[in-house]
């Protein structure tokens, strides 16, 4: 089985400010919201969700195919992640230039960010004619119309499929959201996109939950709850680490993490305890695709950590 990723491959612009967005927003002035702060890290580095995931897939020794589009001039990114052994031969390179994410991160770890497509507008050129039902495809964030279009051809085909649809829920329309989650075996979100699925598609979270083989719902540091049918929810505690460096990009390791034993068919909760090391390893650096372990590292850490008695 191939782990096929679509979606963004972009560069992150990170920068740090030292202080709080609620400290220097004033909550009766959104109207005429105009700020500006001083920041004391910037950094550029590698990103985009289906990039990020098939970096730490790579990491765990996983082969995942990336199928995406990135502008001409960011092809020593391919090369480099072609290195690692994820499968880049179904990459599309543009004349447009590689999507950018933009994000400033608080001390609180919230975030205000935009995202310039660029390349991966070119999305539409991508059909999945090169695979088939024994593959496994991951319908991460990009242009909402090209994710619709990518859900319908899973539907069609009858390919098992994680809709991922992450910080695109808001960009989504609500048809293709319910399109989505009908279409779908996984779904993992954050407890904020949780409440927007709930809000934009009119079902309850008892619904969503139903249509799903398993949903996952991310709690920061608080871990995860998972439902998986059949089975009472399971909650799976975050891994403790000293520091939070960088927030971003944590959710596609922890992705990355539980699909490496999702495509394996292991234990719902084993996958989540996954998806919390390789998060972990991730906030504890600058960027999305800057931490690094070894299996051995990674299990050794699962262990001292998820031991059962």
């Amino acid at each position: 089985m191939r782990t096929v990723l679509t979606g963004s491959i972009a560069i992150d612009r990170i920068m740090v400010f030292p202080g709080r967005f609620s400290q220097v927003i004033q909550a009766d002035k959104l109207h005429v919201l105009s700020l500006s702060v001083l920041i004391d890290q910037l950094k550029d580095t590698r990103g985009g969700v289906a990039a990020n995931i098939a970096y730490t897939l790579a990491l765990l020794e996983e082969k995942p195919v990336l199928y995406g589009s990135i502008g001409k001039e960011a092809a020593s990114y391919i090369d480099d992640l072609a290195k690692m052994g994820i499968n880049t031969e179904f990459v599309h390179f543009s004349d447009l230039p590689t999507a950018t994410f933009t994000v400033m991160t608080d001390q609180a770890d919230c975030q205000i960010g935009g995202f310039y497509p660029g390349a991966m507008s070119d999305a539409s050129l991508l059909t999945f004619n090169e695979f088939n039902e024994e593959d496994f495809f991951v319908i991460s964030p990009h242009d909402p119309d090209q994710m619709a279009k990518q859900v319908q051809v899973c539907k069609n085909k009858k390919f098992r499929m994680f809709y991922d649809v992450g910080q695109q829920v808001s960009n989504v329309s609500a048809e293709d959201l319910r399109a989505g989650m009908d279409a779908a075996e996984l779904l993992i979100v954050n407890d904020y996109e949780m409440g927007v699925l709930v809000k934009k598609t009119g079902w309850t979270h008892e619904e969503i939950i139903s249509k799903l083989k398993t949903c996952v719902v991310t709690l920061g540091e608080k871990g995860c709850k998972i439902y998986h049918q059949g089975h009472p929810p399971i909650s799976v505690p975050a891994v403790p680490i000293d520091k939070v460096v960088d927030p971003t990009g944590a959710g596609d390791a922890f992705r990355a993490g539980f699909l490496c034993g999702y495509v394996r068919d292991f234990p719902v909760e084993e996958c989540a305890e996954y998806g919390s090391i390789a998060a972990a390893y991730c906030i504890g650096q600058l960027g999305t695709q800057t931490h690094t372990f070894t299996t051995e590292e990674f299990f050794a850490r699962h262990k001292t950590n998820y031991a059962k008695e």
